[in-house]
């Protein structure tokens, strides 16, 4: 019998041996809502757990315009010059009317996305809360299990619901534009107690002397908040994406930041704790997509939907109500 092109099986193979094709259509099925691509990326994923949590995890973050995609590019050639494999998970905003990607990355990165030994895989949000797909954790370890040993997330920006992706990385970069004091009060607090790194991009021409600035501020402002690792204090970094200036530092900043945690037993604490985070998400993810989909939940919704917009019901009471019936069903199946 002639295997299928999403044969588990074949797809398992393809990704061990480093083929991009059989990566790609993994992501894919992973991605995938349909319940036998669920049940074929499960498969997948299982056995291909042991090769992953070899690879440095990246993620960067930062308002639009302050050029991640550049920098990004030219970041992952220098860390491809060093001799490593890169994967680049770039979240894109997605179309409401279509799902899909709206940027799309790859056109934005030409040398890195034409580059042997990198895998850019640019995936929609879906409107989904963190500025990163729910399937990118999975995607994440389908890289690392293809011999990717550095792998990057690309958000789609800052704001209070996009720093997920600190829950699923090992460093966690905010790319910030020279600005000075306006700048920073525009950065979110929450979002600057989570960074590891900050990096002030288009350090360069006539933005070199306000680039300075920034870097100086930000410095000053990181050392006021309470520190996120014992063997790691925040660093500010400034650079160029367009003349390369400062890229080496930020890699050499990433691998001292990566050992430091290692010899500290952080990093292998901190991954811990971000997989069961990761297993009550799913449970979430899971239960609401169950509750939406139940027929019963399906008949009543739209009614006690109603109720709440015109006042005659509490969100409290209806959720509980709703709840009930969801609960009974499973009780019964």
């Amino acid at each position: 019998m002639t295997r299928q092109p999403d044969d588990a099986d074949a797809l398992i193979e393809g990704v061990r041996n480093g083929d991009r094709r059989s990566l790609a259509r993994s992501i894919t099925l992973a991605e995938s809502t349909r319940p036998d691509h669920r049940v074929l990326a499960d498969r997948i994923l299982e056995a291909l757990l042991p090769l992953t949590g070899g690879a440095r995890r990246i993620g960067i973050s930062g308002p639009p315009g302050v050029g991640k995609s550049t920098f990004i590019e030219a970041f992952g050639m220098h860390v491809i010059e060093e001799h490593h494999q890169l994967a680049v998970l770039a979240i894109d905003p997605s179309s409401r009317r279509s799902g899909g990607s709206i940027l799309g990355d790859k056109t934005r990165m030409i040398d890195l996305s034409n580059h042997p030994a990198a895998f850019i895989r640019p995936s929609p949000g879906s409107g989904h809360l963190g500025g990163v797909a729910r399937r990118t954790r999975e995607a994440m370890l389908l890289c690392e299990a293809a011999g990717f040993d550095v792998v990057l997330v690309e958000t789609i920006g800052v704001g209070q619901s996009e720093v997920a992706v600190a829950d699923m990385v090992d460093l966690f970069a905010l790319l910030v534009a020279p600005g000075g004091g306006d700048e920073l009060q525009g950065i979110k607090r929450g979002i600057m107690e989570l960074a590891d790194l900050v990096i002030v991009n288009k350090a360069d021409g006539d933005l070199a002397p306000a680039a300075g600035r920034t870097r100086a501020d930000y410095t000053g402002a990181v050392h006021l908040l309470r520190p996120k690792w014992e063997a790691w204090a925040t660093e500010v970094l400034s650079c160029s994406a367009i003349t390369g200036v400062g890229i080496a530092d930020v890699w050499e900043a990433v691998e001292r930041f990566g050992d430091a945690l290692e010899a500290s037993g952080e990093l292998r604490q901190a991954r811990a704790t971000q997989a069961t985070a990761w297993l009550w998400s799913e449970i979430g993810d899971t239960l609401l997509e169950r509750f939406r989909n139940d027929p019963d939940i399906a008949r009543i919704l739209p009614g006690a939907e109603k109720d709440v917009a015109d006042g005659r019901r509490t969100p409290t009471e209806a959720a509980r109500s709703l709840l009930d019936v969801f609960s009974q069903r499973a009780r019964t199946v």
